[in-house]
């Protein structure tokens, strides 16, 4: 089978968000389809009697939030009910569809004592089709996650969403998007199979891998190309990879803010609408 190339790198830039350290790989909202945006927040160590989190009640529509909970803690609150406190190692799946407010923060715990947090949201769109869903939210702790080892156990994938080898993640995408974390010890080699067609998202969350013998540093996310069968993934120290695969939407993208929709009529639908209180944040408090 082909093994997929490496199109581009695309490292991280420091975009801070209030006194959130914050990395962003910058990449055109359609460039990787249709895996929009990934923010890499921290780590980043908090002192005891902290703020937490500067992410109080906002809202969304139109695309999914998948949360990658690497250290400390998340607590999800949103305005139609859901609520969860995932701890670290675990991921939330939120679908915004047609809208919805939440707050992500971290727990009272956290706030009290401190410690280190590091998250990871990657924001994944929705086709047309599904833009206007019914809110959904799904979490899994660590210990949900299906475990999957490979090279004599020095890689290990953290299965989050779709199905590996006849195992299937806990987490249901309505694109059957594919989503994990992966583990590697140095030298650990994994070759994972991918459909053509399908887009990958690869992005290195701390370590050195290759792909394709491309070498990718931490916080570098690595653009594919869509044709090969497999993507094949090499340890050059120990590594933290975010993998993942799905149909790209090919799709006109109109986002702005905190929606993503498909034409800016939509959007600027999406403003009024919650302007207006037609979408409301509830008993939501930051």
């Amino acid at each position: 089978m082909t093994e997929r190339r490496v199109l581009h790198v695309h490292p991280a830039r420091r975009e801070d968000i209030a006194d959130l350290v914050t990395y962003r790989p910058a990449v055109s909202l359609a460039q990787n389809d249709p895996f929009l945006i990934m923010n890499h927040h921290g780590p980043q160590v908090f002192p005891p009697a902290n703020h937490g989190l500067p992410f109080g009640p906002h809202p969304h529509r139109g695309f999914e939030t998948v949360t990658f909970i690497r250290r400390g803690d998340l607590v999800h609150q949103d305005s139609v009910g859901f609520e969860s406190v995932i701890r670290e190692g675990g991921v939330q799946w939120m679908t915004a569809g047609s809208g919805l407010y939440h707050n992500e923060v971290v727990s009272e715990d956290f706030r009290r004592d401190g410690g280190t947090s590091e998250l990871l949201q990657l924001w994944l769109n929705l086709p047309s089709r599904l833009k206007m869903v019914e809110p959904g939210y799904q979490g899994a702790q660590p210990e949900d996650l299906i475990r999957i080892p490979f090279d004599d156990g020095k890689v290990t994938m953290m299965l989050v969403a779709g199905d590996v080898i006849g195992k299937t993640g806990p987490i249901t995408s309505l694109t059957d998007t594919m989503m994990s974390v992966m583990e590697f010890l140095p030298g650990g080699r994994v070759e994972l199979p991918v459909p053509p067609g399908r887009n990958v998202l690869l992005y290195v969350v701390d370590g050195t891998v290759s792909v394709g013998g491309r070498r990718l540093a931490p916080r570098d996310l690595a653009e594919l190309d869509r044709s090969g069968e497999t993507v094949a993934i090499e340890a050059d120290t120990a590594a933290t990879v975010i993998f993942g695969h799905a149909e790209p939407i090919d799709e006109p993208i109109a986002a702005g803010g905190p929606f993503v929709m498909n034409t800016r009529a939509e959007l600027q639908q999406a403003f009024t609408d919650f302007q207006s209180g037609k979408v409301s944040p509830g008993r939501l408090v930051p």
